[in-house]
Order: structure tokens, then C-alpha cells, then sequence
């Protein structure tokens, strides 16, 4: 210990402090730097550790879509993939529907119009479906056949449901359509179905042919049988021999109800993706047609009928109190109805 007393004065002494081990030290900083790496790297680890198992946890099984994504996307709110409970589409399921709904008046050309659609083979148009009084009793029940139809659980002789690319029926302004337009609007545009109003400009021929089909129901001049629709010459002469008598004193406000029914329906779904056509320019118009494929985002085909018109010619040859009709007509807006020849 002698040399580490140092003497600097007889009254002073100052006593050097022993060194420590430099080994001592080193073992304890290094001990403690791996303490503190441990630390650090555990809770570094377990960290991302609880992160990846909370979001495996919360990870949820997402049906893939069918939809193609490269497609116009303003077209994807009409793509349906419809999965019905009476039946497997299979290999189809993929195959997107789109739905519609013919809306008309009876005798306007709808059931010749439908023909036309049917024979187009990815489209079903299944007819007159709320005929029958049950099916529109009220908005419950035809929001049910509404499901049926697109949900192509519903049969009827049209019916191509497992490849349909549309898929839809015609609908009368008087079966429930009217009385219940912004609950059927309201489905409507929730579904994205396409309204499709067929009309006829020739009212008067509309009112001919009407009463000539009501007088054939109860005559049923066919061999006892009454048809709407005929698919021979034969039988449209036989039945275009029947002229009925009209109400002149009436007529005016009977055309004039039509025209408002029809403009009403118009307005009562005009928010909808909707098509107007007219009865005369299908005849004449083979392009409308095309529009009509179009509208529905349809392949284009030929499409055909086997339906014959019943009245042709000229109305004077079809109305019995022609001269009455004749003279009640003129000079007003319906004039050019009683000219009218197709």
C-alpha cells in the first residue's frame, strides 16, 4: 500500500483510491447490454407477432364476383347473378341477367312484341304473369312474384333461365300497376330492372281491336275457341270478319282516357332506365328492333314471329258504324286515326 500514499507536506496526506479491475467492468456493461438487446428484441418480436394474429382473426371469406371488372362500370348496376332456389344454374352462374318489364295496354301489340323478345335465344320474357287477379291482390303479393321472375325461380313455356341474358315479363297498365306505382317504381330502381312501354299511336285501331277480342271470347268464332293471337292467315280472316259498332258519342273521351293513362305511366316511372317504342314503328322500323337489343345490351339477332296481324287494311272496312265514327272524327286531333293503313 506504500505507493499509494502520497506526502506533499508533513500536515498533509492524500490516500490514491485502489483501481478497479478494467475486466470487472467490461463483463458488467457488456452483460448489461445484452439485458437490455433481449429486451428490446422480445418486444420488438412479440409486437408484430399479435398484429398478424388479430388480423388473421378478423379476416372474413368474401364470395369472388362474377363481374367482369373491365367492363363499363355504369353497366355493372344491371348485371345480375341470380341464384335460384328451385334450381342450379351451374356452368351459368357466371352468366350476368339483366331484368326487364314490357309495360303496356292490352291490344297495343305486346303479345306480337314478346314473340319477337322470345325468339332472341338469351332473352325469357315470360308473359302476362299478373292476369291472374291472386298475383296483384295487393303490394305484398306482387313484390313476390316480382322475386320469382327475377330470381328465375319462375317457369312458364319461355323460360330459358340457366343461360338467360334477360330475363322479364309484360305488364298491363290496368293489373296492379297503376294503383301501386311507387312501391313497383321503388322496386323497380332497387333492382335495376329496364322498363321497356310499348304503346300505339293508332288509338282508334287499338279500340277495334279490343272490342273485336272481348266479343271473341264469349263467341269463340275459332271452332269454340277463343285465341288472342293468331298464327295463320286463315284464322286472322276468320276473325277480321267480326266488325264491331263503336260508341260515337263516347269515342272522343274514350281516346282521350287512353292518352292520359298511357302519359300517366310515363310520368309515374320516368325516374326509371326506361325505352319508349310504339307498335307502328316496329312494324315499319326494322331498326327498332336493333335499339330494343341494344337497350337490353343483348347479342343482335334476327328476330322473328309466327303471329299474323288480324286487321289489315283500311279501318272503314273493320268498324260496322263507320260513317258515324267517321263524321265524329274529323276536324279534331284524331283525325289522322281514321286514315291510317298498315
Amino acid at each position: 500500500m506504500a505507493e499509494d500514499i502520497f506526502f506533499f507536506n508533513k500536515d498533509t496526506i492524500i490516500i490514491k483510491p485502489p483501481k478497479k479491475s478494467q475486466a470487472l467492468l467490461r463483463t458488467i456493461v457488456l452483460v448489461f447490454s445484452m439485458v437490455c438487446g433481449l429486451y428490446i428484441c422480445s418486444t420488438c418480436i412479440q409486437q408484430p407477432n399479435t398484429h398478424m394474429e388479430t388480423k388473421f382473426l378478423n379476416i372474413k371469406v368474401v364470395e369472388r364476383p362474377c363481374y367482369d371488372y373491365g367492363c363499363d362500370e355504369s353497366r355493372v348496376p344491371y348485371l345480375h347473378y341470380p341464384k335460384p332456389e328451385t334450381f342450379s344454374r351451374a356452368e351459368c352462374a357466371c352468366n350476368p341477367v339483366r331484368f326487364f318489364a314490357i309495360i303496356s295496354m292490352q291490344r297495343s301489340g305486346s303479345g306480337w312484341f314478346e314473340t319477337l323478345l322470345n325468339s332472341h335465344v338469351n332473352v325469357s320474357s315470360n308473359g302476362e304473369i299478373f292476369s291472374v287477379k291472386e298475383r296483384r291482390d295487393n303490394v305484398s303479393s306482387i313484390m313476390d312474384t316480382l322475386d320469382r321472375v327475377y330470381n328465375l325461380d319462375w317457369y312458364s313455356s319461355a323460360s330459358k333461365n340457366h343461360c338467360s341474358a334477360a330475363v322479364g315479363f309484360k305488364w298491363m297498365l290496368n293489373q296492379g300497376l297503376m294503383e301501386h306505382h311507387n312501391e313497383i317504381m321503388e322496386y323497380f330502381n332497387s333492382r335495376s330492372v329496364s322498363v321497356i312501354f310499348l304503346f300505339r299511336r293508332n288509338l282508334l285501331r287499338r279500340m277495334v281491336s279490343v272490342l273485336a277480342n272481348s266479343y271473341d271470347r264469349y263467341a269463340k268464332i275459332l271452332n269454340g275457341t277463343h285465341k288472342s293471337h293468331v298464327h295463320s292467315p286463315e284464322e286472322a280472316e276468320i276473325l277480321s270478319k267480326y266488325k264491331p259498332t263503336i260508341k260515337s258519342a263516347s269515342l272522343m273521351n274514350d281516346l282521350k282516357e287512353m292518352e292520359v293513362t298511357a302519359a300517366k305511366s310515363l310520368e309515374h316511372f320516368r325516374t326509371t332506365r326506361h325505352i319508349i317504342l310504339y307498335y307502328e314503328d316496329l312494324i315499319s322500323n326494322s331498326t327498332k328492333l336493333v335499339e330494343v337489343q341494344e337497350f337490353l345490351k343483348l347479342p343482335l339477332m334476327d328476330l322473328t314471329s309466327r303471329q299474323v296481324k288480324i286487321h289489315k287494311g283500311p279501318l272503314r272496312e273493320h268498324i260496322k258504324n263507320w260513317e258515324d265514327v267517321n263524321k265524329t272524327l274529323q276536324g279534331t286531333a284524331y283525325e289522322s286515326f281514321l286514315r291510317a293503313d298498315y
